[in-house]
């Protein structure tokens, strides 16, 4: 019985892939809209600058102004490291 229900989800499982691949319309890259009006393409250099370099170099305007403005700040150890643990009384 086991193998006839597996059989039977998996036939389902491809017809409903199938369906919904052959109802779903295509890209339609070459096929312009109305009131579609594309400027012109971007060249590799620009399309670099603006997702590569333009990312980058906000990252390290943004890191280093919080590192200087962290630095900026007295350091107070408020650790476990600055207390003593070593009593006065001799014993």
């Amino acid at each position: 019985m086991d193998k006839k229900n597996a059989l039977r989800a998996g036939a389902l499982a491809a017809g409903t892939t199938l369906m919904m691949l052959l109802m779903s319309s295509p890209a339609l890259a070459l096929t312009r809209d109305d009131g579609d009006d594309p400027g012109k393409g971007l060249s590799v250099i620009m399309t670099l600058g603006l997702y590569v370099l333009l990312p980058l170099a906000l990252f390290v305007v943004i890191a280093g102004l919080v590192m200087v403005l962290d630095r900026s700040q007295a350091r107070k150890d408020d650790t476990s490291s600055n207390i003593n643990v070593r009593s006065g009384a001799k014993a």
